[in-house]
């Protein structure tokens, strides 16, 4: 095999250079912000912005925020009751956030662990809500399909890797504590390691687990396209309108007002920047890589044949797809928190972090060293301080929320979304009675304590991780972290 020339540098390429600046319009510019916005552009998503509201109007419904949440529930919404008049209001355009960027994960994953739920809410409604992930992974499914909207869904589930004794030990732990969890819904399976190796042929490889529960997407393909379902169906989009004010009745832009009965939060880190909501969520950045498309012959040798997503069992999070088009798209945490919950265009690209990925990828899979990284990108997400994701309607101001999902967010938005429209329409369903809906998670401390408690969470992860390498045993920082995450 013949291998292009080494360009490690994941600074380098055309996707990596520059950042869009919030206002700043165009192809040319938006198209910089992943990878993603990068290849739907080349598929011919102008990635335009739609006309900003034209001065006051009225609405059925009022939705702030162009991404997962708000789009679904708009689609819900206006599939059930097509007379609505349901206006969502986005400051950049639809997908600029979390939702375009991300590391493409449709998965079942719900920010407080099953056993965490059991304890809080009971055994039954635990596992309602993980049924009700699990749905929504294939529900994900039937809507691209249903709608016409090429994502790239492939359902191939997601495996973690075991790298060293001590990870093993927790993948072994987690598939015991699932055996006696699953409660009809497919578990966690433990695989060894040569059953492991044929699913990613990584380094050091001594076990994994696998869940079927997850698919891989193009992330800018779904939302881009959602959105355009959204105003096929009646929605209106205003982009480039941002929202100041979000209240009972009205949502106050810099565009006009929109009056309506019910108003809908679907802004996850930028809820940060609403006023009385700073202490709300906090913004944490998630950084990625991409490599440029791999050869045929390599990937029979590495695998995910099957659209396998994939991470292993270290602390300081990880993740990452085979792409549509055959690159690797590798991301993880370690950015720092900005103080005051800032957010920034500058925070999305960040060198050392940047270049951390990218040994992390080479260690993982050594056979991808010659490649080069084309795209490097980021951006933040909503992190609230339980970790606990929460969706609901206030009956008596009509204002509705959902967000909190931690980075887990592509598929629980869409049960958001589901739960939003059954809430606004008064339906009684089984989503309204999931355990999450009404849950409001406390708000974060005031600065420095932000700062220096989020920042020390990311610190304890990667201390623990570097501690588990040297010492071969479990790291009693893990513990820590646990406590400060309640995970």
């Amino acid at each position: 095999m013949t291998r292009p020339a080494a360009g490690t540098d994941p600074g380098a390429g055309a996707g990596a250079a520059g950042e869009a600046e919030p206002g700043e319009g165009g192809s040319a510019a938006l198209r910089r912000l992943s990878l993603w916005h990068d290849q739907v552009a080349d598929a011919g998503d102008a990635l335009a912005r739609r006309p900003a509201l034209a001065g006051d109007t009225t609405a059925d419904v009022a939705v702030v925020g162009g991404g997962y949440t708000g789009l679904w529930t708009a689609y819900y919404l206006l599939r059930a009751r097509p007379e609505l008049r349901v206006v969502v209001v986005e400051a950049e355009i639809a997908g600029f956030g979390a939702s375009g960027r991300n590391g493409g994960w449709a998965s079942a994953l719900f920010p407080v662990p099953t056993a965490g739920l059991v304890r809080r809410y009971g055994r039954e409604r635990a596992f309602a809500l993980r049924r009700a992930m699990a749905d929504t992974v294939d529900e994900i499914g039937r809507v691209a399909a249903a709608e016409g909207i090429d994502c790239g869904f492939v359902k191939g589930g997601t495996v973690s890797l075991a790298r060293t004794p001590v990870q093993l030990r927790r993948a072994r732990a987690e598939a015991e504590v699932d055996a006696h969890e699953h409660d009809g819904v497919d578990g966690v399976e433990l695989l060894d390691g040569d059953a492991a190796w044929s699913r990613l042929a990584a380094a050091r490889v001594l076990g994994a687990t696998y869940t079927p529960h997850c698919a891989r997407i193009q992330p800018a393909a779904l939302v881009r396209g959602l959105a355009r379902t959204v105003e096929a169906r009646g929605g209106l989009i205003a982009e480039g309108t941002r929202a100041t004010v979000l209240r009972s009745g009205e949502v106050v832009t810099d565009r006009g007002v929109v009056r309506a009965p019910t108003v809908v939060r679907a802004t996850e880190a930028w809820t940060s920047r609403l006023p009385g909501s700073r202490r709300a969520v906090v913004p944490v950045y998630s950084l990625m890589i991409a490599t440029e498309p791999l050869p045929s012959d390599l990937w029979s040798a590495i695998g995910l044949a099957r659209g396998e997503t994939f991470n292993d069992h270290r602390h300081l999070i990880v993740y990452g797809q085979r792409t549509v088009d055959d690159r690797i798209a590798f991301g993880g945490r370690g950015a720092p928190y900005h103080a005051g919950s800032g957010i920034r265009p500058g925070f999305d690209r960040d060198p050392s972090v940047f270049s951390a990925l990218h040994a992390t990828l080479v260690h993982l899979l050594p056979q991808v060293a010659g490649f080069r990284v084309t795209h490097a990108w980021g951006g933040p997400l909503g992190v609230p301080r339980d970790w606990h994701a929460g969706v609901g309607l206030d009956r008596g101001t009509g204002v509705g929320w959902a967000g909190g999902y931690v980075g887990d967010g592509v598929g629980t938005s869409n049960l958001a979304g589901r739960t939003l429209a059954d809430l606004v329409l008064g339906h009684d369903t089984d989503l309204v009675r999931l355990p999450w809906v009404g849950h409001r998670s406390p708000t974060w401390e005031f600065e420095p304590l932000r700062w220096l408690g989020v920042n020390a969470g990311l610190r304890l992860a990667a201390a623990a991780d570097a501690e588990e390498r040297w010492t071969r045993r479990p790291s009693a920082l893990g513990g820590v972290l646990t406590r400060l995450t309640g995970h």
